[in-house]
């Protein structure tokens, strides 16, 4: 099985956003050629997996879960990064109503990681809260600056990505001003945690520097190295007997400790949301762990066969995890979390993934939870257009937030 996903990640790019797609479910070209049909229905197959609260041959949800998410553990192996980080405030300041903290904290390896902390000026009390979590898009440059806007005038490559990607807002900052704390660490490999160009072998260095945020140019070229450099991380990681999921899933962990040991916090009206890798961080973050009360994946739900026969060549190798298909399937990793709330946010014409297969995904996460008993704990919607988590579906996921932690609104 190993070698199955290092193939399917091998044959494609890793830039989760810009890659040209091939037809749709149904047609005749599929990432193996030939082998392809073989490996979805015979490897992989169409029934439940073995461990599938869909195979009906569980005494309870609960033992499920348990099982579930025991062995999404043992399988992604998850490394040590010790207890809760102890954070540190670098600079606090006030932007468009929004008290504003800029810390950072030492986890056992690597650069500090940086965050930023919002929530509106003069709040009282412990506020409800979400773990904000950025995109990938194929830019490690930029880790929290993605979803935050700090100034009037933000680098144009902020400025650009937010266009893209989000009707240009900075949607971490309008959540805060409904009334939230919201927090918004750089994932393992992005932003503050990203691997140094000038740290790594020249010859696999390319043409790359560490730029400055203001030399677009140079901030490509950084991020050309690092979309090749990320199938080096995945073969090193699996060297050393980890995964990706291993290694950004106990960050995002150590990222809710902070969150949640805020005095300003409420621990028990927390939620996690995210577009396309901050979806799929969303998925596991939200699928292992119950303090997460609502989930809010966007732009990142389909099944594994999607995966292996249509648009595995799309996707960064954060999404693999070896062997996992054989037990569960993608969307059952979110399912892991049933009965607690969750929305998923798809789009119809997203190219990253095929229709067919994010409407199987949504069959097999609506007949999970009501198997779970919690049929209205689940909502999946659909928007038009392609890959983008926009303002009408940024209202639909801070309605579905209020709703499911009791979150203040404000105009």
């Amino acid at each position: 099985m190993l070698r199955f996903m290092v193939l399917m990640a091998a044959l494609g790019g890793l830039n989760a956003q810009s890659a040209e797609v091939g037809p749709p479910a149904g047609g005749t070209e599929t990432m193996l050629g030939e082998y392809g049909p073989w490996f979805a229905d015979t490897v992989l197959g169409d029934g439940p997996a073995r461990l599938s609260l869909r195979s009906g041959t569980w005494s309870s949800t609960e033992a499920w879960r348990q099982a579930g998410r025991a062995r999404v553990r043992d399988l992604t192996a998850p490394v040590d990064l010790g207890g809760p980080p102890v954070a540190r405030v670098d600079e606090t300041l006030e932007f468009d109503g929004l008290h504003v903290e800029r810390l950072s904290w030492q986890l056992p390896s690597g650069p500090r990681t940086e965050a930023v902390f919002l929530k509106p000026v003069g709040a009282r009390g412990r506020l409800p809260a979400v773990l904000a979590l950025h995109d990938h898009a194929g830019n490690k440059f930029l880790g929290w600056r993605k979803i935050v806007r700090l100034e009037e005038k933000p680098p144009d490559i902020v400025v650009a990505h937010q266009k893209q990607y989000y009707e240009g807002a900075a949607w971490a900052n309008e959540l805060a001003k409904r009334g939230y704390a919201v927090l918004v660490p750089d994932a393992f490999l992005f932003g503050s945690r990203r691997v140094r160009a000038a740290d790594v072998p020249a010859r696999i260095r390319m043409e790359a520097t560490d730029p400055d945020i203001d030399d677009p140019a140079a901030v490509e070229r950084y991020n050309a190295f690092a979309r090749q450099h990320e199938h080096v991380v995945a073969k090193s990681l699996f060297s050393a007997g980890t995964t990706l999921p291993g290694v950004f899933v106990t960050e995002d962990q150590r990222a809710l400790d902070v969150l949640c040991g805020r005095e300003d916090v409420d621990p028990d009206r927390v939620g996690a949301c995210g577009l396309s890798g901050g979806g799929l961080r969303t998925v596991f973050l939200g699928g292992l762990d119950d303090r997460v009360r609502c989930a809010v994946p966007v732009g990142f739900m389909t099944t594994w066969r999607d995966f292996a026969v249509h648009r595995c060549f799309t996707h960064t190798w954060m999404t693999y995890v070896p062997g996992l298909p054989r037990d569960l399937d993608f969307p059952e990793i979110l399912a892991l979390r049933a009965p607690a709330a969750t929305l998923v946010l798809n789009c119809t014409e997203d190219s990253l993934f095929t229709l067919p297969e994010m409407q199987r995904a949504d069959r097999i996460l609506r007949e999970t939870y009501e198997r779970a008993g919690a049929a209205d704990r689940y909502r999946c919607t659909f928007h038009p257009g392609g890959h983008k988590f926009d303002r009408a579906m940024q209202r639909e996921a801070f309605e579905w937030l209020d709703a499911q932690l009791g979150g203040p609104q404000r105009p």
